[in-house]
């Protein structure tokens, strides 16, 4: 379990990283995937992770320690977010590639899809440049509360198929409302860190 959680600082660049050895695991995910809502939820902390009206506006890598040194959430502004300036994706994207290549620190990545739609191509781009890199990834289906019971496992079975799932990674469908399997999620966390250790 989560016990304890506390935002350490933002970054804009690697000047801006911790250094330390600290394991951390990084959260990415469509700006309106709700990932800060299920940071929020498995904290146990309603405004940890801000909840930004206008998607897409959060371009840093926010930094949060868990359980007093345990590991590091490090949440990453959301993706695919059209409004915002080509430079800002260019920027984005460098931003993201040096940190998901060149952090000795990360342990693997939590990426979170809309359980209710098909992943869409930069869900798709994600997911394949965390496999080109062997990173590993926890992928968090979210939104399960709107779906109806017939549609889960078509809608999981679609999710897999389109980002060509590999049976090495995590998988966990939560919701962020009714705390559907969000208890579940920390025990996939430990797993991804203590695998990377050993690697």
């Amino acid at each position: 379990m989560i016990k304890q959680a506390d935002f350490v600082k933002s970054a804009a660049d690697r000047s801006g990283w911790i250094d330390d050895d600290m394991p951390e695991i990084c959260f990415v995910g469509r700006s309106n995937v709700g990932k800060s809502s299920f940071i929020n939820s498995i904290t146990n902390r309603n405004k940890l992770a801000k909840v930004a009206n206008t998607p897409g506006k959060t371009r840093l890598l926010n930094f949060f320690n868990i359980n007093k040194d345990e590991f590091r959430i490090v949440d990453a502004p959301g993706y695919g977010y059209a409004k915002i300036s080509l430079d800002m994706k260019l920027k984005f994207g460098e931003m993201m590639e040096e940190y998901l290549t060149s952090r000795p620190n990360l342990r693997g990545v939590c990426m979170l899809v809309d359980l209710r739609h098909k992943p869409t191509n930069d869900d798709v781009e994600m997911y394949n440049f965390l496999k080109e890199n062997d990173i590993p990834v926890f992928i968090v289906g979210t939104k399960l509360d709107k779906l109806k019971r017939n549609e889960i496992s078509k809608n999981e079975k679609l999710v897999k198929q389109t980002l060509l799932f590999d049976e090495e990674d995590w998988f966990l469908k939560v919701s962020n409302l009714n705390k559907d399997n969000i208890e579940k999620a920390y025990s996939i966390f430990i797993e991804m860190v203590n695998k990377g250790e050993s690697n």
